[in-house]
């Protein structure tokens, strides 16, 4: 297929019409005027600016410095063409920006192969500088897509910092700040909805909103605002970028802010939980030593009225053998059986006393690793239970 030509040859003539136009519109689309404010919308298109010298070299000199007074045709060559018995100055054009000079009387095919020449050094410098606007582009991506990783990464370290909804809702914004996003945001824990603005303060539309759009899937897009669901969190962004590219850089960037705050809101909850079970086991703790002591003193009671009631039985035994003309042999056996009975009963009480000891110091050992700031551990917990 062939290639269509281009607009490559722009000829300055003061007469209107130049033989130069026939020679060059076999190759390119040539545009022929007199003034040069006619090529300014061109300009991007042309990559060859031929000024034809007829009469005053004045009048040519003023053109060149005119072109390459704008920059829209900072790129664009200008060429000299003028008549062999003419004179010019070839270092006052070359100063007014002229990239090349050449006369009539040179063959056509050599001026054509000089023209060519021009212009394939244009498009070469054209097709360079358009690489390096690419490469300079992909760099700037590249230094910002590390930029925001290097955001997320702070994020994510101090995060685990944060002890309640508020501390983490700051975070959250002062991480944003670096994308320049107006945002609302919603946190979601088991124990209360926080809705926060830049300035801490929530904004009830906005609040309603998140509300109502957590259940409709990860992205949910309306012009330029953009809510955005994790888990138990919600953002609302209200001015995402008209560039598609950023559009979605900023997506995926804030995700995962989004997905690091779910994961500690979900931590918040879990440590607020233990919490609350700590403080459960602490007051039935408690309330287990005081049901121990009412136990102790009833057992005390107990055990000394036990003791009580085997002595008293014991004396009035020993009174009562005395007339019951009992040989020496029964007394003794009577004595012995009271005196075997005195003994077991002591030796209960005393069995009893250690049991009630044992526990009592299990009791005292919860309720002061409750109390302290730091957990007791298992093997602290088995080490104890193995010595009672």
């Amino acid at each position: 297929m062939s290639q269509s030509p281009q607009k490559v040859a722009a000829i300055y003539n003061a007469k209107g019409s130049s033989p130069l136009a026939e020679c060059l519109g076999e190759q390119y689309v040539v545009l022929v005027t007199a003034n040069v404010e006619t090529l300014y919308p061109e300009a991007g298109e042309l990559v060859l600016a031929l000024v034809e010298i007829t009469d005053a070299a004045d009048a040519g000199l003023a053109v060149c410095q005119q072109l390459k007074a704008d920059s829209r045709f900072e790129d664009v060559p200008i060429v000299i063409y003028c008549q062999a018995s003419a004179p010019v100055d070839a270092m006052a054009f070359f100063d007014a920006g002229a990239d090349d000079i050449v006369d009539a009387g040179i063959p056509h095919q050599d001026l054509l192969a000089r023209l060519n020449k021009s212009v394939f050094h244009t498009i070469a410098n054209r097709q360079l500088k358009s690489r390096l606007k690419q490469a300079n582009e992909m760099a700037f991506s590249a230094m910002s897509d590390t930029s925001d990783l290097g955001v997320n990464i702070q994020f994510l370290v101090h995060c685990h910092e944060c002890s309640n909804l508020d501390e983490l809702a700051m975070l959250f914004f002062r991480s944003l700040s670096h994308y320049q996003l107006s945002c609302s945001l919603q946190l979601r824990s088991e124990f209360e909805v926080k809705n926060s603005e830049e300035n801490g303060l929530a904004k009830d539309l906005e609040s309603r909103l998140l509300w109502e759009l957590k259940d409709r899937g990860r992205y949910v897009d309306f012009g330029r605002r953009c809510v955005m669901n994790y888990g138990q969190v919600s953002l609302l962004v209200k001015n995402m970028p008209d560039d598609d590219k950023r559009f979605g850089t900023i997506k995926d960037n804030v995700f995962a802010l989004l997905q690091g705050a779910d994961a500690r809101v979900k931590s918040i909850d879990s440590s607020r939980m233990l919490e609350m079970e700590r403080d459960l086991m602490k007051g039935m703790s408690n309330k287990m030593q005081g049901v121990m002591q009412q136990v102790d003193d009833r057992y005390q009671e107990v055990m000394r009225r036990c003791a009580e009631l085997v002595e008293d039985m014991a004396v009035r035994v020993d009174e009562a053998i005395l007339f019951l003309d009992l040989t020496e042999d029964q007394e003794n056996t009577f004595s012995s059986i009271m005196q075997t009975g005195v003994t077991s009963i002591s030796e209960l009480f005393n069995e009893g006393v250690k049991i009630d000891e044992s526990f009592r110091k299990l009791i005292d050992y919860l309720t002061s690793s409750l109390s302290s700031s730091d957990h007791a551990s298992v093997e602290e917990l088995r080490t104890l239970l193995d010595k009672l």
